[in-house]
């Protein structure tokens, strides 16, 4: 087989995350003879992707904060559907994102039936009404989940669907150097460390620094001795350095994919924005207070309108149906609450302890251990390639 082409399309960080770990699949599997093009992130440049453009474009969450958006995100569809024309790729494999990947994916069938068309992350059709999986269905040639129970909804339509688990278990979120990030950034071994998470999208961290920021004042005077760590990403890493120069607390500020693991090993709390980044603290063993909030049109719509019915928003929550990391989201998003809950867990080393544990256990069912999800994910492309080529 000639070296193919593949084009892949994520729309956050997240899906950043899958797709550099899925490019560093295919080329050990293809031993580097495979040409990559589409949009990404820091993790997918890193492994040699151009973006078309910026994929901080496409990080936006939320119904409001969308809308304003719309047009600028529907001309990226027809430029993205246009450079897939010219380029003529052997696959395109979109990631979590089906907002704009699922108009992509739309756009594809219509105009280039013939080039395989891959989605990689399900969308949460067992929350949301099930009747979406018969427009998945309408569209793709392959889904690849990460949750063990999902490939089931959409067989049943006649999509042909594979559990590949999720990659971020072999992320490497777990062999950070704790010892060495205090010694470079003069935090003493025994000190606390806050690892801040608020998001990385300006549509998340605009609506949870602020909470954020009243959450520390209220640490700051039952933990005078801590010290804050917030690692970031480069498309909201001039807002978050500005929100944070007036804490009252010394505040650290990362950016890299290694400074961010090697501050969940030196930290000893993180306050998080629910998202993938809850199972890197799970995988690292480091315990976790959850949030997030959107704005009150989006949440009703997503509950009364759509029907949105989850019982927990984190996947260790999920697998383990407990509430491992505790979770404060929506109008339980509040800084005194927040404030308690990290308190309770800085100071309780038994508490901390047996979330770890619990945690532990969560990833064993998600697939650690098991075998490598981006070289399932990577052989299922190649596969699907060869097979479109017979």
């Amino acid at each position: 087989m000639a070296t193919p082409l593949i084009y892949l399309i994520a729309g956050e960080p997240s899906g950043d995350l899958l797709g550099g770990r899925l490019m560093a699949g295919l080329k050990q599997r293809t031993e580097g003879a495979v040409r990559f093009a589409g949009i990404g992130g820091e993790a997918m440049r890193e492994e040699g992707l151009t973006s078309l453009f910026a994929m901080a474009e496409l990080s936006v969450m939320g119904l409001v904060e969308v809308l304003p958006r719309i047009p600028n995100i529907l001309r990226r569809v027809a430029q993205t559907l246009a450079d897939i024309e010219r380029l003529r790729p052997d696959a395109v494999v979109t990631i979590d994102s089906w907002g704009f990947t699922g108009r992509v994916q739309k756009g594809l069938k219509a105009r280039l039936p013939t080039i395989p068309r891959i989605h990689y992350v399900a969308p949460m059709v067992w929350a949301w009404k099930p009747d979406r999986t018969k427009k998945l269905a309408a569209v793709l040639d392959l889904l690849l989940t990460l949750l063990p129970f999902e490939p089931e909804w959409f067989i049943k339509d006649g999509l042909r669907s594979l559990h590949v688990g999720h990659p971020v278990l072999e992320s490497g979120a777990d062999g950070g150097d704790g010892a060495g990030f205090r010694a470079r950034h003069g935090i003493a071994p025994d000190a606390p460390v806050l690892v801040l998470l608020p998001g990385s999208r300006h549509s998340e961290t605009g609506r949870l620094l602020p909470i954020f920021a009243a959450a520390i004042a209220r640490l700051a005077a039952r933990q005078p001795g801590l010290t804050l760590v917030v690692p970031t990403v480069e498309a909201v890493a001039a807002e978050i350095r500005a929100a944070v120069a007036g804490w009252p607390l010394p505040v650290i500020v990362v950016e890299g994919r290694q400074q961010r693991i090697d501050a969940f090993a030196a930290g000893t709390v993180a306050l998080a924005a629910s998202g993938t980044v809850a199972l890197e603290l799970a995988l690292a063993g480091l315990p976790t207070v959850i949030t997030y909030r959107v704005s009150a049109l989006t949440a009703f719509v997503a509950t009364r309108l759509l029907g949105l019915k989850v019982k927990y928003a984190t996947l260790v929550n999920m697998v383990m149906d407990a509430p491992v990391m505790p979770e404060f989201l929506q109008e339980a998003c509040r800084p005194d609450d927040l404030a308690r809950a990290v308190a309770g867990l800085l100071n309780d080393p038994v508490a901390r302890q047996a979330q770890i544990d619990a945690s532990a256990e969560g990833l064993i069912r998600l697939g650690r251990f098991g075998p490598s999800p981006s070289l399932r994910a990577a052989d299922a492309v190649l596969a699907t390639i060869k097979e479109r080529k017979a």
